[in-house]
């Protein structure tokens, strides 16, 4: 069974693991992201060599990943990955195929490769944690868009006052983060002060949480909406720590009931799944990616 190295950097941790061509994750490791990328480059080139006979390394990055030059443009937590020729200048030190894509877009694939959206050729994948991310998928394979920017749900506005023309995007206004801050701004306190899960598992129990809940709900809720009148997908999934919530989905169809008594012309019901991969997914999505390039 041939092997391969996954790597998965994130904000503060890159997560390594050794996969076989079905998934399974046979070890794994964490470790503190470096200061500088040849340092990063070090951890992996000896990961890769502490094993023996690797096919080749799969990368989930953070940024607008070019997986086919090999560079990652926008911004991150990690400035110094934005600029150089990561996917050339791994191979060189590796000598094997080496392939990078973003993370959300790993985490979409995970669920198209052997999650909740392996049945189905195009979905939309949205990521729901400090941000709102996300991405699209047709026929299996994710639609970037010329700018390297599809998926980038979080940049759309999703709120918008005539009268003082501000305008609020979905990351502003409809992530979990926003949730918390909103209620300690409304309650006089300090977000650090508050616990996330506690909002969301008592919202019924207090008024101020109970307000910027349904306004969370109700805003994920509106986005699914017109992400399916946009793109028309057999299945939108929702990932992110929201995910693991039992109650997400009713939470989420009794929104969409409200919106779909107000607009009774609208005929088409998002399909609407949580992510099956959580901590896991942007590996298994990193190697159903490196598949895709080199099948």
């Amino acid at each position: 069974m041939k092997k391969y190295l996954c790597v998965d950097v994130g904000g503060t941790a890159i997560k390594m693991g050794i996969l076989d061509e079905e998934g399974t994750i046979y070890e794994t490791k964490k470790v503190k992201v470096p200061p500088t990328i040849e340092e990063m480059y070090q951890v992996i080139v000896d990961a890769f060599f502490h094993e023996d006979n690797l096919e080749g390394v799969a990368l989930s990055m953070p940024g607008a990943v070019d997986s086919e030059k090999g560079i990652i443009g926008g911004s991150s937590a990690i400035d110094y990955i934005h600029g150089p020729h990561i996917k050339e200048d791994l191979e060189s030190r590796l000598h094997v195929r080496v392939e990078m894509e973003n993370d959300a877009n790993c985490a979409a694939l995970a669920e198209v490769w052997k999650g909740a959206a392996s049945d189905v050729d195009d979905c939309c994948f949205i990521v729901s944690g400090t941000g709102i991310g996300g991405a699209v998928v047709k026929n299996r394979r994710i639609h970037k868009g010329v700018h390297l920017h599809g998926g980038e749900f979080g940049y759309m506005i999703a709120q918008f006052d005539f009268d003082t023309h501000e305008m609020h995007t979905w990351s502003e206004i409809g992530s979990t983060v926003a949730v918390v801050k909103n209620v300690a701004k409304a309650k006089g306190i300090d977000a650090s002060s508050l616990n996330g899960q506690d909002i969301f598992d008592h919202y019924h129990d207090d008024p101020i949480y109970e307000k910027y809940v349904d306004q969370y709900y109700y805003i994920l809720a509106n986005g699914i909406y017109n992400l399916q009148y946009a793109y028309d997908p057999q299945k939108i999934v929702i990932g992110g720590g929201i995910s693991a919530r039992s109650d997400l989905l009713d939470e989420v169809n009794q929104r969409l009931d409200v919106i779909f008594k107000t607009f009774t012309h609208a005929k088409v019901r998002p399909t609407v799944f949580t992510c099956q991969y959580q901590n896991e997914a942007n590996l298994l999505g990193a190697l159903f990616h490196f598949f895709t390039v080199n099948s």
